[in-house]
């Protein structure tokens, strides 16, 4: 599943463009004379909060002291609710192109179920990362832009409580997964649409890779260490409100 989350980041800005042009009823080959635009100004900061829905997939592979114990990569996945919230500056360099800074902060639910494949198994749950980075992007009409956004981002999986993977009950005595906290990459695209005065809306589908953490079994002996690289793919709707817009 992973491989597949990058190519919707990617191709979410031109089927709003496809679809945009459609409704307007654009056809490139028999355009004649360009469409005026009005004297709409994106330059400021903005706010923005909203909700969506995650999902994450993690590559695992499993160590022990001095060894392999499980070698062969092992999927997980998991799901759930996020809210978003949010600060930015844009800069309308042109009729067409906005480009700005931002920084988006969530917190979320994405719970799953992830194994050592030897003998264990826990729940843990993707639940607060935040993103800083730029956008840029291409007013389709006066009150349309699509972007493309990109950046850095950090992340934050919780501990578990570890359970025998055959009887489902807890190990004895406790044993416990550590929490994973990591950075990465993130690539972004979306629509924002002006409703009315300084509010929008605004669409996002956002692709993040972070880097292969050890994620301790305390507990254990001998003690496991869970090799742990996950992908984690969002969607957000949001309201977006501009500070000065139009002036």
């Amino acid at each position: 599943m992973r491989w597949r989350l990058l190519p919707i980041a990617i191709a979410m800005p031109l089927i709003f463009a496809t679809e945009t042009a459609c409704a307007d009823g654009y056809e490139p080959a028999g355009s004649a004379a360009p469409v005026p635009l009005q004297a709409s100004n994106w330059t400021g900061f903005y706010a923005n909060a909203g909700v969506g829905y995650g999902l994450w997939d993690a590559q695992t592979t499993t160590d022990g002291p001095g060894r392999c114990i499980s070698c062969a990569t092992t999927d997980h996945a998991g799901r759930g609710w996020l809210g978003e919230v949010g600060l930015g500056y844009d800069y309308q360099f042109t009729d067409r192109i906005v480009a700005g800074l931002l920084f988006n902060y969530d917190l979320a639910d994405m719970r799953g179920r992830v194994s050592d494949a030897v003998f264990t198994i826990g729940d843990t749950s993707n639940d607060s990362t935040w993103f800083v980075g730029m956008r840029a992007g291409w007013l389709m009409t006066p009150d349309i832009l699509s972007y493309w956004s990109v950046g850095y981002t950090q992340t934050h999986f919780t501990g578990a409580t570890l359970h025998n993977s055959f009887t489902g009950a807890p190990l004895v005595p406790p044993a416990h997964l550590e929490s994973y906290d990591a950075g990465g990459w993130f690539l972004g695209s979306g629509l924002e649409v002006a409703v009315h005065g300084g509010w929008f809306w605004r669409g996002e589908f956002r692709y993040a890779d972070y880097s292969k953490q050890v994620r301790l079994e305390t507990g254990i002996n001998p003690v496991q260490f869970l090799n742990f690289n996950p992908v984690v793919g969002t969607a957000t709707s949001e309201i977006v409100y501009k500070f000065g817009w139009g002036h």
